[in-house]
C-alpha cells in the first residue's frame, strides 16, 4: 500500500507539472539545483564514507603499533630484569656461599617482589630446579623449556609461551587458579565444547648465571623468571592508558585493549556489563580465522562482546613460532558513525533550505507570467465543468499596459462567445441523439438477456433430461437383481425352516440391505420423475423433525468440534411428507457442518410465522462459517452449481428447493454482517390452502 501511495503522489506531481506553467517555470529555475546538488551530495557522501573509514582504520592501526611497542617493551623489560639479576653480585655471593634451597628460595622470593614478576626459578647446569620463589620442587627438570635450553647454551632469551594447568600448578598453585577462566557464551564466536580455559599465557625469560661462578668446569646454572598475563589487569589497563589517554578519542568514543589466549579474553578492559570485565568471552569467528588461522592482522570494524568497534588484532607468537593468542586495541564505532550521519544531515538540511529559498524567489518572479495564463486556464476548466458563461475578463485599465497575454485573453473571450452559441445547438442535437441511442440500447440489452436466459435453460434442461434417463435406466437395471435376491432369500428361509434360525441375523441383514437398495432406487426414480413420486402428506411437528434430523447427522458432527444451539418455538404442525422434510433439513445441516471444518456453532431455530395471509412455520439453520460470496448467493439453487472442489454434485439445494416449493413453501438464504450464513425453510400449515 505504501508503494501504491508513493506512485500516486509521483503521478499527481507529474500531472501538475505538465498542466501548470508556474510549475514549469519553477522547474526551469530549480532543475539544475535539484539535479546537480543531490549528485554532489551523493559523491560527497560516498567519498566521505570511504575516506572517513580509512581514517578510522589508520587511527586504529597506529594504536595497534603503540600497543605492540609497549608489549615488546614489557617483554624486553622482563628479560632485562632477569638477566640483570642473573649477573648480580648479590646472587653470585649467595651461590658462592652455597646456601641451601630454603635460603635461596627466600632470596628468590624477595627478588621476585622487587622485580614485580610472578615467579623466579634457579636451575642448575643440567636444567633441574635448584631453588624457586614458590612451587617447583628441587630436582624438577626444566631443560626442555625452549628459553631454558637456550640459556643453558649461554644465550639469554625472553619469549611468550602457553603453560598448561599442570605446569602452572607446579610453578605456583596460585598461578594455576588465576589462569582458570570459565568461558562465557559470546555472540558470533566459533562453536566450542570447552567450558573453561585452564592454560596460562606466560611472558618469561631465562638468562645464564655469570660464568665466573662455575666450579670445576660445571655451568653455574640458569635463572628463569616470568609474568602470567592471565587476568593481569594492570598490564592491559596500562596498554589502554598509553594508547587511549584521557581526551585522545573525540565524540565520546571509548578505547579498549585486550589480550587473548587463543580466542579467549584473558585480560581486558572491555565491559560485559557495568563494572564487570568481559574476561572469558571469545572473539568472533571471522576475526579468529583471519588472525589465528591465517596469521594476518585484522584492521576493520568488528563486533566486540556487545557493540561494534573499530578494531585491530595481531597474532602473538610463542617460542616455537606458533600463533597462540592475540593483542587487540579498538574504540567504539557508534560515536563516529553518529557524527558522520549528523554531518550528512546538516548538508542535506542546507540543501533543502537552499531549495526552499530558491523556490520562493522563483515563484514570486513566475507569478507575473503565470497569473494571466492561470486565469485563462481557470476559465477553460470552468467551461469544461459546465459554466459556459465563464470568461477571462480582467482587462488592464490602461490599454498601454496590455501585453500579448492580455490581447490573447480578449481574443479568447470572443472565441468563447461564438463557441457558446454553437455548443448550445450541438447539445440540443446531442440530447435528442442520446435519447434515441438509450432507447435502442435498452431494447438490445433486454433481448440479449432473454437470449442468455433461454440458452441457460436449454442447457440445463438437456442436462436434467440426460440425468433423468440415466437414473431411470440404473433404477430399472438394479430392480431386477434385487427382486431375484429377495425371492431367493424368501425361498431359502422357507426351505431351511427351523434350520435357518442360527443364520437369521445374517438373513435379516441381507433383507435390510435389499430394502436399502429399493429405497435408493425409489429416490433415483423420484429424481427422474418427481411428479410420479409425490410424498404422503401428514401433519408434521417441525421441532420433532429437527430432533430426528440431528440424530441422523450426529456422525458428521463428531468429525469437527461444533456446538449445537436450539431455540424450538414452533407450536403448529405443517402439512408435508415427513421423510422429504427430513431430507431437506439434513441437507441444510450437512452443508452448515461442512462450512465449519475447524469447528463453530450450529444454531437451529423454529417458530410460527404468517406470510401473505397464510399461516405457517419456519426452521432456520445458522452456521458460523465464512459465509457465502455475493456472486455465489444468486446461483445457490441452480442445478449443478457447487462451491466444493473435491465433492458435491450441485443438486442438493436444487432438490431441496423443489421439495419445499411442491408444498407451497420456500427457502431463503441470508449472510449477516457478523459472519456465517442462515438458511430459512418456511412451510404453510395447510399445504392445500397454500
Amino acid at each position: 500500500m505504501r508503494g501504491v501511495g508513493s506512485l500516486g503522489i509521483l503521478a499527481g506531481l507529474g500531472a501538475r507539472f505538465r498542466g501548470s506553467l508556474r510549475f514549469k517555470l519553477l522547474a526551469l529555475a530549480l532543475g539544475p539545483l535539484l539535479v546537480a546538488v543531490p549528485i554532489l551530495i551523493g559523491i560527497l557522501a560516498g567519498w566521505g564514507a570511504v575516506y572517513y573509514d580509512r581514517l578510522l582504520i589508520t587511527k586504529v592501526q597506529s594504536d595497534l603499533a603503540v600497543a605492540h611497542g609497549y608489549f615488546d617493551q614489557v617483554k624486553e623489560g622482563v628479560g632485562r630484569r632477569v638477566e640483570t639479576l642473573a649477573g648480580s653480585e648479590r646472587l653470585a655471593r649467595a651461590l658462592r656461599e652455597r646456601p641451601g634451597a630454603v635460603a635461596l628460595g627466600e632470596l628468590l622470593r624477595e627478588m621476585q617482589q622487587q622485580l614485580k614478576i610472578d615467579f623466579l626459578i634457579l636451575l642448575d647446569g643440567n636444567g633441574q630446579v635448584r631453588a624457586a620463589s614458590s612451587g617447583p620442587a628441587p630436582g624438577r627438570d626444566y631443560s626442555t623449556w625452549p628459553v631454558a635450553r637456550r640459556a643453558l647454551a649461554g644465550h639469554a632469551e625472553t619469549e611468550v609461551d602457553i603453560l598448561d594447568a599442570a605446569q602452572l600448578a607446579a610453578i605456583d598453585p596460585a598461578l594455576g587458579e588465576r589462569a582458570r577462566t570459565p568461558l562465557i557464551a559470546t555472540r558470533n564466536a566459533q562453536a566450542t565444547q570447552r567450558k573453561e580455559e585452564t592454560s596460562g599465557m606466560v611472558m618469561h625469560a631465562a638468562a645464564p648465571i655469570d660464568s665466573s661462578l662455575r666450579e670445576g668446569g660445571a655451568s653455574a646454572g640458569v635463572l628463569v623468571g616470568g609474568l602470567l598475563l592471565n587476568k593481569n589487569l594492570d598490564f592491559v589497563d596500562r596498554i589502554n592508558d598509553i594508547v587511549y589517554p584521557d581526551g585522545a578519542l573525540p565524540l565520546g568514543s571509548l578505547g579498549t585493549a585486550t589480550l587473548f589466549l587463543d580466542d579467549v579474553r584473558i585480560a581486558t578492559n572491555v565491559r560485559l556489563f557495568e563494572n564487570v570485565r568481559a574476561i572469558g568471552t571469545r572473539v568472533s569467528a571471522a576475526v579468529r580465522h583471519t588472525v589465528l588461522d591465517l596469521g594476518h592482522t585484522w584492521l576493520d570494524r568488528a563486533f566486540v562482546v556487545n557493540d561494534w568497534y573499530v578494531s585491530a588484532y595481531e597474532p602473538i607468537i610463542d617460542s616455537r613460532g606458533k600463533r597462540v593468542g592475540m593483542l587487540y586495541v579498538g574504540y567504539l564505532e557508534a560515536p563516529f558513525q553518529h557524527a558522520r550521519q549528523l554531518a550528512l544531515g546538516a548538508v542535506a538540511l542546507l540543501f533543502v533550505l537552499t531549495v526552499i529559498a530558491a523556490a520562493f524567489v522563483s515563484l514570486r518572479l513566475a507569478r507575473h507570467v503565470s497569473q494571466p495564463v492561470a486565469r485563462m486556464h481557470g476559465t477553460m476548466n470552468a467551461i469544461e465543468s459546465g459554466q459556459i458563461e465563464a470568461r477571462v475578463g480582467a482587462e488592464p485599465a490602461d490599454p498601454a499596459d496590455a501585453d500579448e497575454l492580455a490581447e490573447l485573453a480578449a481574443h479568447f473571450d470572443r472565441l468563447l462567445d461564438r463557441l457558446a452559441e454553437q455548443t448550445e445547438a450541438l447539445q440540443r442535437w446531442g440530447r435528442e441523439l442520446d435519447s434515441k441511442v438509450a432507447e435502442r440500447t435498452e431494447e438490445l440489452a433486454a433481448a440479449n438477456q432473454t437470449l442468455r436466459s433461454a440458452q441457460q435453460r436449454l442447457v440445463m434442461s438437456e442436462k436434467l433430461a440426460a440425468i433423468g434417463q440415466l437414473a431411470a435406466g440404473v433404477a430399472h437395471e438394479i430392480n431386477n437383481p434385487v427382486a431375484v435376491i429377495q425371492g431367493n432369500l424368501d425361498v431359502l428361509r422357507e426351505t431351511l425352516g427351523a434350520a435357518a434360525e442360527p443364520a437369521m441375523g445374517e438373513i435379516r441383514l441381507i433383507q435390510d440391505q435389499v430394502f436399502r437398495i429399493r429405497l435408493i432406487v425409489t429416490k433415483l426414480l423420484q429424481f427422474a420423475r418427481p411428479a410420479e413420486y409425490a410424498g404422503y402428506l401428514e401433519p408434521v411437528s417441525l421441532d420433532q423433525v429437527v430432533q430426528d434430523s440431528l440424530v441422523l447427522v450426529a456422525h458428521q458432527m463428531k468429525k469437527s468440534s461444533v456446538e449445537v444451539l436450539q431455540e424450538m418455538r414452533a407450536t403448529r404442525p405443517v402439512t408435508i411428507n415427513r421423510n422429504e422434510l427430513q431430507q431437506v433439513l439434513i441437507n441444510l445441516m450437512v452443508n452448515a457442518l461442512q462450512a465449519m471444518p475447524e469447528g463453530g456453532t450450529l444454531l437451529l431455530v423454529s417458530g410460527d410465522r404468517e406470510e401473505n395471509g397464510v399461516s405457517g412455520g419456519f426452521v432456520a439453520v445458522t452456521d458460523s462459517g465464512p459465509g457465502i460470496a455475493p456472486q455465489d448467493r444468486e446461483r445457490l439453487f441452480d442445478p449443478f452449481f457447487t462451491t466444493k472442489t473435491s465433492d458435491g454434485t450441485g443438486l442438493g439445494l436444487w432438490v431441496s428447493l423443489g421439495l419445499v416449493q411442491r408444498y407451497g413453501g420456500r427457502i431463503d438464504v441470508a449472510c449477516p454482517p457478523s459472519g456465517g450464513s442462515v438458511f430459512t425453510v418456511w412451510l404453510p400449515n395447510d399445504a392445500a390452502a397454500a
